[in-house]
């Protein structure tokens, strides 16, 4: 299969994961700019969700500039990915319902978790189908990244039991962990 059809494919999940998020955001009730206040959870929660959708794309764009031949593992490992993905728009309308509770908190991660995981499985698929000298095999090396960001997540979901903050913080260091482009990627990829 050609890596270009898988590329489009998740572009077009994101874009509508993206869409589907900013649909949910609700115009305050009133005129003045005070009541955004009321929409700030949601706005928190969005942004967030935002950027980590987008760190994702990101990232998964960066996989691909390697031209890896992809087979049916890959194809179902993107689609674990994108299925974890479809379920952000979910987890960020249900803190917004329960302003942040413990459940809607451990759900979040849960949720993102899962994305990584689904990321994961995707390199993991693509280097088993190039090869172990493959481009992307060479770049990623033993992942101390990818395995940190899997450590954060599984300590920041039952950490949300104890402090919700803590958990959101958490989420929000896996965020800065990944900003900036991974550059292992970055500079193997075809110009």
């Amino acid at each position: 299969m050609n890596a270009r059809r898988l590329e489009a494919l998740t572009d077009g999940v994101i874009a509508i994961v993206i869409t589907i998020m900013v649909l949910e955001l609700h115009v305050p009730a009133g005129s003045a700019l005070a009541d955004v206040g009321q929409a700030l959870p949601l706005l928190v929660a969005y942004a967030l969700s935002f950027v980590n959708v987008g760190l994702y794309w990101n990232n998964h764009h960066h996989l691909f500039q390697l031209d890896p031949r992809v087979d049916g593992r890959v194809l179902w490992a993107n689609l674990f990915l994108l299925f974890w993905l479809s379920l952000v728009p979910f987890v960020i309308r249900w803190l917004d319902a329960s302003a942040y509770s413990v459940g809607a908190t451990a759900a979040y991660g849960i949720v993102l978790g899962g994305a990584a995981i689904g990321f994961f499985l995707t390199e993991r698929a693509i280097i088993a189908c190039n090869g172990p000298q493959s481009k992307l095999a060479l770049a990623i090396g033993r992942d101390h990244k990818g395995w940190g960001t899997l450590a954060i997540y599984a300590a920041a979901v039952p950490l949300s039991f104890v402090s919700r903050w803590i958990a959101l913080a958490l989420y929000i260091l896996v965020i800065a962990l990944w900003l900036v482009p991974d550059r292992r990627l970055s500079r193997l990829a075809r110009p």
